[in-house]
């Protein structure tokens, strides 16, 4: 490409989405049934009171180009938030990628779920090889200063938090396994149920009336409340025609 003058901005030279890979032939860690389902339970129950939902992006295993200067170096968080970005209003323009130097917003949250085989760089327990790409630790604690990172380790049933400190994560306390987030006045928790058919320990959000419920839960409270209306109206009904009155005439 030929130089302009005056130079055209970095924001429009690098690539694009469109110009990054979106998957590898062949990576490892592609999600296994649990991480799709966990990441299902995260999204539809993130319902943040203070952010409209064409205010934040959800992602699950969605490609993080996060630096500039080597364009092709990424990570693929199990899940994560991005507050203050839209979202597409058309299919065609869903995200292929989630480029740092494109969107200029990086993630509030990064959610890691363990593996054995990727446990010990979600921990940030491994060391840069040299000429290599960094750790996820350091990618989010370092380079995108990610305000939050959580992992969970369903094996052992092991939750853990951390928030960004000024230049350093720092383990936050978790009494009754669960936390909370200010920012968007809602929290993450362990919850023991079942969801899609699967019983166990999930991450899952709460806010100050407990935990957030989901699509199909929001359904069977609808009913509940509809029942439980017309129960109420078949009472004063018979109460009613106890009197003398026939409930019908009563507008």
């Amino acid at each position: 490409m030929y130089q302009t003058d005056p130079p055209r901005p970095p924001r429009e030279t690098m690539p694009t989405m469109y110009d990054l890979p979106s998957e590898l032939i062949g990576e490892s860690g592609l999600p296994d049934e649990f991480h799709c389902i966990q990441a299902d339970l995260l999204s539809e129950t993130c319902q943040p009171p203070n952010y409209s939902s064409a205010e934040i992006l959800l992602a699950s295993d969605l490609n993080l180009y996060y630096d500039p200067r080597h364009t092709l170096w990424y990570k693929r968080p199990d899940w994560y938030i991005v507050l203050g970005v839209t979202g597409a209003n058309q299919q065609q323009d869903l995200r292929l990628s989630y480029v740092i130097w494109q969107e200029g917003v990086a993630p509030f949250l990064v959610v890691e779920l363990l593996s054995p085989d990727t446990e010990q760089e979600d921990l940030g327990q491994t060391l840069r090889e040299v000429n290599k790409p960094p750790t996820k630790w350091e990618v989010y604690e370092r380079i995108l200063r990610v305000p939050y990172y959580v992992v969970y380790d369903r094996y052992e049933n092991n939750f853990r938090a951390f928030r960004l400190n000024g230049t350093r994560y720092e383990a936050i306390s978790l009494p009754e396994q669960r936390f909370w987030l200010e920012e968007i006045e809602l929290g993450l928790g362990l919850w023991q149920g079942t969801y899609q058919q699967s019983t166990g320990l999930w991450l899952r959000w709460y806010n100050t009336a407990g935990w957030v419920p989901t699509l199909k839960e929001q359904a069977q409270q609808e009913r509940q409340r509809a029942e439980q209306e017309r129960q109420r109206a078949d009472r004063l009904a018979e109460y009613l025609r106890s009197q003398g009155i026939d409930p019908d005439s009563v507008s």
